[in-house]
């Protein structure tokens, strides 16, 4: 019997997915620095966060979505939502979607867009969308380097 419930703990532990923090911490990124808590909405809660888009989201797998703000510099505001998918393919399916012709690709993840305001990119199963509030000189490549941060967290 003590056999059993050691082998059954020692299989959870090895099914236990490691919980993903993809935001980076102030400080982390040069310039940059997180100015709140981070909000967590299930897939069914979303709703609450994104009323006209949640239905796209749903339909495409997410699991939860998260957000945090962050200041540039004292300046430049920016929020940041990270949505985890079922699997690679929502991610994939929403960043095509919502592709525009003022987007260019940028090399972030496994696939990225930059637009005037905004950084879009999806790596494996996660979906990331960085948007300034405002367009200032340099928010683009700042915008950028917190996109790589965020990257390197997933």
């Amino acid at each position: 019997m003590v056999a059993f419930a050691i082998a059954a703990v020692a299989a959870g532990v090895g099914c236990k997915k490691k919980a993903v923090d993809p935001f980076p911490a102030s400080g982390a990124v040069a310039g940059w620095e997180k100015t709140g808590d981070t909000r967590v909405f299930a897939a069914k809660d979303l709703w609450q966060y994104i009323d006209g888009d949640a239905e796209q989201y749903l339909q495409a797998g997410v699991v939860s979505a998260s957000t945090s703000d962050y200041k540039y510099q004292g300046q430049l505001e920016a929020l940041v939502d990270v949505y985890a998918m079922g699997d690679a393919a929502g991610a994939r399916k929403i960043l095509e979607s919502g592709k525009t012709n003022d987007g260019r690709s940028v090399q972030v993840g496994d696939a990225g867009i930059a637009y005037a305001q905004s950084v879009t990119f999806r790596k494996g199963p996660y979906l990331v969308r960085i948007v300034a509030y405002e367009d200032t000189p340099g928010a683009q490549q700042a915008l950028m380097a917190l996109a790589h941060g965020v990257e390197t967290k997933l």
